[in-house]
């Protein structure tokens, strides 16, 4: 059984070219806005979608995407209206993959059989569940491979040679590659190590890699792109709407455009990146 995921993956592959994975945090500002946003990923050249699923007490998300869960919280954003709108995106769009991705602690809360089959009717492809690791798949890894959604794992710089076996152990539709020690939006290490971090995860698994955390510019995505499958970005949309809400989280601006413009930009640096490897090799 494939999944969206792995169809999405296996096109690009043929086309010669990396991913653009965006990350979004659901209900921020609040669920309508959210909801445009989220619809306009693809048409600005989105191939996955990360849709954000706020939780209180995060730990591997830096202070914008923690602002952007508080506010989406705020906003009475749940488990429950996160997968809703999913399901409101899959009325027009059944193609484009969506990964649920934060902690574990509101699915236990929401009940991991529950959650999964809500999941699954909502047009979930993925799940990326950050303080889950390989030592506890029993919890929801493996039921949700049952259920026939891709679990993705997250490896690190610091994930050496012994791990990486176990990291990759049940993990599916990709591996994702967190280019950095630290929480997310912080700054893009020497571009130069993503390669060779990309070319060792690459000799213990045939999974596509993703690279994020830190991603912020066309720039840098043409340059991540040449060497990985994909290219994550999620502090920067987030910022995007973040920058067009005054102090009382009154728009200014229409979030959707804001995100839709970065996102357009960073497609045209992912687009680029194996043209411009080939142009030099």
């Amino acid at each position: 059984m494939t999944t969206r995921i792995d169809r999405r993956m296996a096109k690009l592959k043929e086309e010669g070219r990396p991913a653009l994975v965006t990350y979004f945090m659901g209900g921020d500002p609040d669920y309508e806005t959210s909801l445009r946003i989220m619809k306009a990923l693809p048409k600005a050249g989105s191939d996955v979608i990360e849709l954000g699923m706020p939780f209180s007490d995060p730990m591997a998300d830096g202070p914008a995407i923690q602002a952007a869960g508080l506010r989406a919280l705020k906003g009475g954003q749940t488990l429950a209206r996160t997968m809703q709108m999913a399901s409101d995106f899959r009325k027009q769009d059944d193609e484009t993959p969506i990964i649920l991705m934060g902690y574990y602690n509101p699915i236990f809360v929401y009940g991991v059989e529950r959650f999964l089959e809500d999941a699954i009717k909502a047009g979930i492809d993925g799940l990326i569940v950050v303080d889950l690791p390989s030592e506890m798949d029993k919890e929801l890894c493996i039921p949700a491979m049952n259920a026939g959604m891709n679990f993705i794992r997250l490896a690190t710089p610091t994930t050496d040679d012994k791990r990486m076996p176990k990291v990759l152990q049940n993990t599916s539709g990709f591996v994702y590659y967190v280019s950095m020690t630290g929480i997310t939006g912080s700054a893009l290490p020497d571009t130069s190590r993503i390669g060779a971090a990309v070319a060792r995860i690459k000799s213990h698994t045939d999974l596509p890699v993703c690279v994020g955390f830190g991603v912020k510019t066309a720039e840098q995505a043409r340059v991540i792109g040449a060497s990985a499958d994909g290219v994550v970005v999620g502090t920067a949309i987030v910022n995007a709407v973040a920058n067009v809400l005054d102090k009382n989280g009154k728009m200014t601006a229409d979030p959707a455009e804001a995100v839709a413009t970065l996102v357009s930009g960073l497609s045209g640096g992912v687009r680029q990146a194996r043209l411009a490897s080939a142009t030099q090799g």
